[in-house]
């Protein structure tokens, strides 16, 4: 009997080991299915805006001075994006000011982001750019480097002077749109005195100048 008490006694403990082991896998089992949510919730809330603004009409100041101003339908702010960013989806007019505070240039695009630590606009979608030389500018994409206070672009621009049109490839400039440069001319046509509006068919029966 002793012997036979002592059996059970061991297959009663093997028993509650086995019980314990099943129920702790369990748990864990449990634990890692509850986990998963939260992982997936923190990757959502990286593509969730931290900001949405509609109907945005606001001056962008540094070190204390204005700088620029923004219009805008919409301005979403995602702060966990890498990298993070600004972004206007429904279009963005700018004025970009001196230190004086007079428009020296403003910008109008279909599409904008703003890359907020390295200073960075890039403008997409029908981009018009006017300096205070009343030279117009357009194109379908240009970056504007606050840093380096740079512009420039690898697509076709247009610019249109006072008395000339400019097409070329790439395009690089100072950010007040004063001092620019053409990669790959592909022409210069003359403007006709009286005409008041851009008319692309003019450049397609004008003849390149050679002096640029």
């Amino acid at each position: 009997m002793d012997s036979s008490k002592q059996r059970l006694q061991n297959n009663g403990y093997g028993i509650t080991i086995v019980t314990a082991t099943i129920v702790m896998l369990f748990l864990l089992s449990a634990c890692s299915k509850k986990k998963q949510p939260t992982t997936e919730a923190i990757t959502n809330r990286d593509s969730v805006p931290i900001m949405v603004t509609h109907g945005v009409s606001t001056y962008i100041s540094d070190s204390g001075v204005v700088r620029y101003k923004i219009i805008t339908d919409e301005w979403k702010v995602f702060d966990r994006l890498d990298p993070s960013r600004w972004t206007f989806e429904q279009g963005v007019y700018l004025e970009k000011f001196n230190n004086d505070l007079s428009i020296e240039a403003t910008i109008l695009a279909d599409t904008a982001y703003y890359y907020d630590k390295e200073e960075l606009w890039e403008l997409r979608g029908n981009v018009h750019i006017e300096n205070e030389q009343d030279e117009k500018f357009d194109t379908q994409l240009l970056f504007w480097n606050q840093k380096s206070q740079t512009v420039y672009s690898d697509q076709y621009i247009r610019i249109r002077q006072q008395k000339r049109i400019i097409t070329g490839i790439g395009f690089t400039s100072n950010q007040n749109f004063t001092q620019y440069t053409i990669k790959q001319t592909q022409g210069i046509f003359p403007v006709k005195e009286n005409e008041n509006v851009d008319v692309d068919e003019d450049e397609d029966d004008a003849s390149p100048n050679p002096d640029l």
